[in-house]
């Protein structure tokens, strides 16, 4: 039985409120046999929901024979006792069904630790209202001699024992992370990554498996990937990136939650762009996409570049097709964001200017210089042939000289390396703060793509 209390002018919830929570209950393998919707202006303390709409529930329970309530809003532990002293079922609310998928799904020793550490972090402030059955340990019979005394409670004892068993996983959990911490920091060293972000089901795993070797599980149901995956993604003329696929963001997420998959999310915080995969034809999409701006934010993955991915047109093509689409919303995205890049990621579709977009932002700005590469230095001209745009190319006694279009990262790889060439007839190094000097402190920046918000009235 699945309820939603819709509190005050709470309308963004769309046409069908109840949508994401039947989604979630399908993805833990429930059932549906029934739906219960309120509007409040504020939740009642005892209940949540309203006298007259508790009592309908618990006439629908009876009828459905439902055995789980499971309610789209928090509720507080006394909360979910009275209802299930009413209902007489077991009630869940957003975060402990979440909570449920992510440990169904936990593969890893990383990923079931955390989701262990959660759900406990979730259970501690719950202990009052599940053990208030049970009185006082004291002494004597059939304890013993030796412990007597005025005793402690039953709740006293597990809590103590929650938090020595969250003490002793985020011991667990630290050498994980520790180990993971550097596995991506040498990678950011070494190589130009880019971490797929999103909104859950958006279609993230199916654009990293048309993009690279593959392997990401695909399922149309939420959190089909909880495990980050990496894998190398070539753009073509010898360069490539390491892409990752990353577990995917809703709305609600609990924040314990977000605390424990921190060492997940590494990869998103500490990549050299971003991409943020929307479903443009899902009806809560403007919704969803500022979620995944504000869990960024709140994880710090504020400064990367980020490309806004329209994807599954091909949905939206079959739907117009059918007859299905009341309003085509991809020409409205298109306006508001110029940037976005509207793909399939299953027929292919765009996926090209995706690779065209993401391989300007690994070679950074690009210029045209003329550079003279000395002959003995096959590394760098073979450099010059395979990863830039040769438009001239001329040869001397001792030197290779190349008109070029070049990317800003590019030279920065060749000064790395130790190469000695010159661009424009100065020494490289001199030319390359000249022709992409550092940004001032303090200049005014436009404001980038992702830093722009929906107007409040078409969210309305």
């Amino acid at each position: 039985m699945l309820v939603k209390v819709l509190l005050g002018g709470d309308d963004a919830a769309g046409s069908d409120p109840l949508a994401e929570l039947r989604a979630l209950g399908s993805t833990a393998g429930a059932t549906v046999v029934g739906e219960l919707l309120q509007r409040r202006v504020r939740p009642r303390g005892a209940t949540y929901l309203g006298k007259g709409k508790l009592e309908e529930l618990v006439r629908l329970v009876k009828m459905l024979e439902a055995t789980v309530v499971v309610f789209d809003n928090e509720l507080s532990p006394m909360q979910i006792r009275t209802i299930e002293e009413a209902v007489c079922c077991k009630v869940l609310d957003r975060s402990e069904l979440i909570l449920d998928i992510f440990a169904s799904r936990a593969q890893t020793r990383e990923a079931r630790l955390q989701v262990e550490i959660a759900q406990l972090q979730y259970t501690a402030p719950r202990l009052r209202a599940m053990w208030t059955h049970l009185g006082q340990v004291t002494g004597g019979a059939p304890m013993g001699v030796g412990t007597r005394g005025p005793g402690e409670q039953q709740l006293e004892i597990d809590r103590r024992l929650v938090h020595k068993r969250i003490a002793q996983l985020r011991e667990r959990l630290a050498e994980v992370q520790s180990r993971k911490t550097r596995e991506v920091e040498s990678r950011t060293l070494e190589h130009f990554t880019v971490g797929l972000v999103g909104y859950t089901n958006a279609g993230k795993s199916t654009l990293f498996n048309a993009l690279t070797a593959g392997g990401a599980m695909e399922a149309d149901q939420l959190f089909a990937t909880l495990n980050t995956r990496v894998e190398s993604w070539p753009l073509g003329g010898g360069a490539e990136v390491l892409l990752s696929d990353t577990v995917g963001f809703i709305s609600d997420l609990p924040h314990h939650l977000v605390a424990s998959f921190r060492s997940t999310l590494e990869e998103t915080v500490r990549a050299h762009a971003l991409v943020i995969v929307l479903d443009v034809g899902d009806p809560l999409a403007e919704r969803q996409y500022r979620t995944v701006l504000e869990v960024l934010e709140e994880i710090g993955a504020r400064d990367q570049p980020r490309v806004l991915v329209l994807n599954k047109i091909d949905a939206l093509v079959e739907r117009r097709q059918r007859g299905l689409l009341e309003r085509d919303p991809l020409p409205e995205w298109r306006e508001r964001y110029p940037e976005a890049i509207a793909l399939s990621a299953r027929s292919g579709e765009g996926i090209e200017d995706l690779r065209a977009r993401v391989l300007g932002l690994l070679h950074g700005p690009a210029r045209e210089v003329r550079v003279e590469a000395p002959m003995s230095d096959s590394r760098l001209i073979d450099f010059l042939e395979k990863r830039t745009t040769v438009l001239e190319r001329d040869w001397n006694d001792t030197a290779c000289v190349y008109r070029v279009r070049i990317g800003r990262r590019q030279v920065e790889q060749l000064l790395a390396r130790g190469s000695r060439f010159t661009i424009d007839g100065r020494a490289a190094a001199e030319a390359f703060t000249a022709l992409w000097p550092p940004p001032e402190a303090g200049t005014d920046r436009t404001v980038p793509p992702h830093r722009r918000a929906w107007p409040e009235e078409h969210l309305e």
